[in-house]
């Protein structure tokens, strides 16, 4: 037989089914501290991607030109251009000014023909520069001239140097040893 007892016990344990208000305000509010706190890790985290990402396409694409170059028997160019909201690379025939990255869109004049192109977009926080306008990829030898340091900047002062030798291979490092996972230049 239930007492009195038991019956305050059953219908205390009845009324605390949910939460309250204040529970569930200072959940949100400890939820909303964290991920506050974590926000500029994960852009950092989000910028050394987009480095990292670029770098290594760059990289790829280097060897992807002097390849095209010996496959298809005629020289090539990797040539750089900046714009006020993008900056890019271009792989093609022609010469270096024949071909730009205007508006977003890899454009080719007279008889230069674009074979690839990437557009690297202001809003992406990744630039790409080098001390030489273009390269040329010799399909007869499979050298490059001239040698030059292709640089990939990210925010916060990031950096990825590639320097294409004489053959046309790449050697990888960041300055200062800002980016973690390549060698400090």
């Amino acid at each position: 037989m239930a007492t009195k007892h038991d019956d305050e016990r059953n219908s205390r344990a009845d009324r605390q089914r949910g939460i309250t208000l204040l529970e569930a305000i200072v959940v949100v509010a400890v939820i909303a501290i964290a991920a506050t706190s974590a926000a500029p890790s994960f852009t950092d985290l989000l910028d050394a991607r987009r480095l990292d990402g670029a770098a290594t396409r760059l990289a790829a694409d280097v060897q992807f030109v002097r390849n095209e170059a010996l496959a298809r028997n005629r020289s090539l160019r990797l040539s750089f251009h900046t714009g006020a909201d993008a900056t890019c690379w271009i792989v093609h025939t022609g010469n270096a000014a024949d071909c730009d990255c205007a508006n977003g869109d890899v454009v080719c004049s007279g008889s230069a023909r674009a074979i690839k192109g990437v557009v690297l977009p202001s809003a992406e926080r990744v630039s790409v520069a080098a001390n030489v306008s273009a390269i040329v990829f010799d399909p007869l030898h499979g050298t490059s001239t001239p040698t030059g340091t292709l640089r990939l900047e990210g925010a916060h002062g990031r950096a990825i140097h590639h320097v294409v030798n004489v053959v046309g291979r790449v050697r990888s490092c960041t300055p200062g040893g800002a980016v973690v996972g390549y060698p400090s230049c």
